[in-house]
C-alpha cells in the first residue's frame, strides 16, 4: 500500500463536511457556561468602547465651542472607567480561554490516544508510526487557538461589526452606503482563495505527516544507519522531505497573506475617498457632514475593518484547521476490526484446549497466509511451530490472541469460540512473548510487572529467576530498580528477551506463547532456561514458535507449517522417521552445528 511509504502523500478517505466542523464544536460544549461569560465580557467591553468616536463628536462639536469644560472633564473620566473595564476583561477572557482551549485540546488528543489503544494490529502494519504521532500532536495543537480564541473573538468581531453599522448609520448614512461599497471586491478575493486555500493546506499537511515519519523511522534505525554509513543518503533524504515541506507551507501562508493587504487596500482606499468626499460636504455645507461628524466616521471606518480583517484571519484559520481536522477525524473513525461482539461473554477459565477449524486468514485481499488450517491442541502439551519465513507460524499464534480476525473459520478454546468473547478476559488467561521484546522507559521491575500489576516484588523475582534474568539484573548498578532506556538500548537482545519472557509468565498464564522466544539467548542461557521451561510448561497448553529446533526436541507435537498449511505434524522422533520436510530441516540444522562444534547434542 501507498501510505505505508514516508515520501507518499496520504489520500482522504472521505471528504470534509460542515458536519465534521459540527462535530468539532461538541467538544466545546461543556465549556459553554464559560464562554459565554467571556463573551458578555468581550462584547460589554466592546459596546462601551464604540461610544468614544461619538464622545469625541460631541467634544468637538458641542462642548469646546460652548466652552463647557466641566463636559469635557465627565467624559474624559468615563473614558478612563471604560478602558479600566475593557483590561479587566480582556484579561479574564484570556485567562478563561486559554484554559479551555488546553482542556479541549486534551480531550480531543485523548480520544485519539484511546481509540489508537484498541485498533488492530492491521491499522498499524499499514502506516509508518510517524504518521500516526503527528496526528495526536501536531494536529491537535494546531486546534488549540481556534478552539478557545478563534470562537470567542469570532462572535465578539462579528458582533463589533454590527455596532459598529449601527453608529455609523446613526452617525450619517450616505457615508455609511460609501463605505460598504469595499465588502463585494472582499466578497470577490474570498471566493478566488477559499478553494486553492484548502488545499494549499492539505498538501502541507501531508508533507508534514511525511517528514516527521521519515523522522521516527530514522531515529528508530540510527543504528543500522551508522553501521551502514548511510548517514548522507538519510541526510540527502531529510534534506528533499524537508524542502518539500518548506515549499509547501510557503504556498499554504501566500494564500493566508492574500487577506490581510487586500484587506488593507480596501480600507485605505475607502477611507481615503470618505475623507475627499466628507471635506468637500464640509465645505459645501451639504448633508449635514462637520468636523466633528468627519472625525467621528473615519473613526468608525478604522474600527470597521478591523473586525473584518480579524474575521478574515478566522477564516485563514479555519481553512487551516480543516486540513488537519480532515485526519484527526479520519484517525478517530477509524474502524475497531477487532473487538467485542456486542453480546460477547466473559471468557470462562482457560483449561487449554485449542482447537482450529478450517481456518483461513489473509492480510491482504487475494494473498492467502493459511488456508483451511485444522488442528486441535490438548490441555497441558506443548505445541511447536517450525517452518520457512512468512510460512505463517506467527500469524497462527496471533491468531489465538484474536490479534486479528479469521477470514474464515473458527477458532475454539475449550469449544468456545473466541470470535464471541471479550479480548481482556481471554488475552489476560495468556502469556504472550513477541517476537520484538519490546522494552518500555523505567525500571526493571516495572517491565516485567507491566502485565500484571497486582503481582509482588517477590513473585516478579520469581518470574525473574525461572528463566535465568535474576542473576544479570542483580549485576546491574540498582538491580530491580535499574532503570532502562526506550526500547531497552542499554540491555543486550538476550537481556531484552529474558525480561519480556518474565513478563509473560508473570501472569501465570493457562495458555503461553513463546514466538521465537530463545533466538537472541546464548547457547549457555539456553540450556539453563531449558530447565525453568521444563517446569513451567506443565500444566499449561503452550505453543513455541522456534527456528532453533534444540528447544523443542521434547514439545509433544511439532508441526511443520508451510504454503497456508500444516504439512507435517507429530513428534521429533515422528517427523524424523518420516523423513519429510521436518527431517530436511533438522538435519541442514544438525550439521551446521556440527561445523560449528557446538556442544548441544540432538542425539
Amino acid at each position: 500500500m501507498a501510505r505505508n511509504k514516508y515520501d507518499v502523500d496520504e489520500v482522504m478517505e472521505d471528504k470534509f463536511d460542515i458536519n465534521q466542523l459540527k462535530r468539532l464544536f461538541k467538544y466545546v460544549k461543556p465549556y459553554r457556561g464559560q464562554l459565554a461569560f467571556a463573551l458578555f465580557l468581550m462584547l460589554s467591553s466592546s459596546a462601551l468602547t464604540m461610544l468614544f468616536p461619538m464622545f469625541i463628536s460631541e467634544i468637538m462639536d458641542t462642548y469646546i465651542p460652548d466652552g463647557n469644560i466641566r463636559a469635557v472633564v465627565i467624559i474624559s473620566i468615563l473614558s478612563l472607567i471604560i478602558v479600566l473595564y475593557t483590561c479587566v476583561c480582556i484579561r479574564l477572557k484570556i485567562r478563561i480561554t486559554s484554559r479551555i482551549g488546553q482542556a479541549i485540546v486534551h480531550q480531543l488528543r485523548s480520544d485519539i490516544f484511546c481509540h489508537l489503544q484498541e485498533l488492530p494490529f492491521s491499522y498499524y502494519d499499514e502506516r509508518p508510526h510517524g504518521k500516526i504521532q503527528v496526528r495526536v500532536v501536531n494536529y491537535v495543537n494546531s486546534l488549540s487557538d481556534l478552539l478557545s480564541n478563534g470562537i470567542i473573538n469570532t462572535i465578539t468581531d462579528m458582533c463589533n461589526l454590527i455596532f459598529i453599522m449601527v453608529f455609523m448609520f446613526m452617525l450619517h448614512v450616505r457615508l455609511t452606503l460609501i463605505c460598504l461599497c469595499g465588502l463585494p471586491v472582499l466578497v470577490g478575493v474570498i471566493i478566488f482563495v477559499k478553494k486553492r486555500q484548502r488545499s494549499a493546506w492539505q498538501i502541507q499537511s501531508n508533507k508534514q505527516s511525511n517528514l516527521t515519519a521519515y523522522i521516527a523511522e530514522s531515529i528508530n534505525g540510527i543504528r543500522v544507519t551508522q553501521s551502514f554509513v548511510r548517514e548522507h543518503e538519510n541526510t540527502s533524504i531529510f534534506n528533499r522531505l524537508s524542502d518539500s515541506y518548506r515549499s509547501a507551507w510557503m504556498r499554504a501562508v501566500k494564500y493566508n497573506f492574500i487577506m490581510w493587504p487586500c484587506i488593507d487596500s480596501i480600507s485605505t482606499v475607502t477611507t481615503a475617498f470618505i475623507y475627499v468626499i466628507g471635506i468637500g460636504w464640509i465645505s459645501g455645507e451639504l448633508y449635514g457632514v462637520t468636523v466633528g461628524i468627519l472625525i467621528a466616521f473615519t473613526s468608525y471606518i478604522s474600527r470597521f475593518w478591523e473586525p473584518i480583517n480579524t474575521l478574515a484571519s478566522f477564516y485563514n484559520s479555519l481553512l487551516t484547521a480543516i486540513a488537519y481536522l480532515e485526519r484527526i477525524f479520519e484517525t478517530i473513525d477509524e474502524p475497531v476490526n477487532v473487538k467485542d461482539a456486542e453480546d460477547a461473554i466473559e471468557m470462562p477459565p482457560i483449561k487449554g484446549e485449542v482447537a482450529f477449524q478450517n481456518v483461513c486468514f489473509s492480510y491482504e485481499d487475494g494473498v492467502p497466509i493459511l488456508n483451511n488450517v485444522s488442528f486441535t491442541a490438548h490441555p497441558g502439551d506443548t505445541y511447536a511451530i517450525v517452518g520457512p519465513t512468512g510460512a505463517g507460524k506467527s500469524t497462527i499464534v496471533n491468531l489465538i490472541s484474536r490479534f486479528y480476525n479469521v477470514d474464515s473459520g473458527r477458532i475454539l478454546i475449550d469449544g468456545t469460540d473466541i470470535s464471541g468473547v471479550t479480548l481482556k478476559s481471554l488475552r489476560k488467561q495468556m502469556g504472550i512473548m513477541m517476537q520484538d521484546s519490546f522494552i518500555f522507559s523505567g525500571t526493571i521491575m516495572d517491565n516485567i510487572r507491566y502485565g500484571n500489576l497486582e503481582a509482588s516484588d517477590e513473585e516478579v523475582i520469581a518470574a525473574a529467576k525461572t528463566v535465568c534474568a535474576h542473576d544479570f539484573i542483580m549485576e546491574m548498578e540498582n538491580g530491580y530498580q535499574t532503570q532502562v532506556n526506550e526500547r531497552g538500548s542499554r540491555l543486550s537482545a538476550g537481556q531484552r528477551q529474558l525480561i519480556s519472557f518474565a513478563r509473560a509468565l508473570l501472569e501465570n498464564p493457562a495458555i503461553l506463547i513463546l514466538d521465537e522466544a530463545t533466538s537472541s539467548i546464548d547457547t549457555e542461557t539456553e540450556i539453563l532456561l531449558q530447565k525453568g521451561l521444563n517446569k513451567l510448561l506443565e500444566g499449561r497448553t503452550s505453543f513455541i514458535i522456534a527456528h532453533r529446533l534444540s528447544t523443542i526436541k521434547n514439545a509433544s507435537c511439532i508441526m511443520y507449517v508451510d504454503k497456508g498449511n500444516i504439512l507435517e505434524a507429530g513428534t521429533h522422533d515422528e517427523l524424523l522417521a518420516q523423513k519429510g520436510e521436518y527431517y530436511k530441516l533438522f538435519m541442514s540444522q544438525y550439521n551446521f552445528l556440527l561445523e560449528k562444534e557446538s556442544p548441544l547434542s540432538f542425539s
